[in-house]
């Protein structure tokens, strides 16, 4: 599954566009190389991804063409929540 669209289906990102926005900017690692908005993921990879002053590290669990608000969260796991100071 294409990465922007796995970022929104389990609505760790709202749209498909800002995704693809934030993936372009290289502000997304899989498995810690830096991922692209049409990377293949896969159950197992590890997503690190950077909001603002906030680094979240999440594991993909499962993967669904859709999903239902409440099961959003069942398709992964978050590892590891860090704020980023930046000066």
């Amino acid at each position: 599954m294409r990465l922007d669209k796995f970022l929104k289906v389990s609505r760790l990102i709202k749209r498909r566009t800002l995704a693809k926005e934030i993936a372009d900017q290289g502000r997304i690692s899989i498995n810690g190389t830096p991922g692209k908005a049409s990377s293949n993921v896969k159950v197992g990879d590890e997503l690190l991804i950077r909001f603002g002053q906030k680094l979240v590290t999440v594991e993909i669990e499962e993967l669904k063409e859709t999903t239902k608000k409440e099961e959003a969260a069942n398709l992964y796991r978050i590892v590891k929540e860090e704020r980023v100071n930046e000066e």
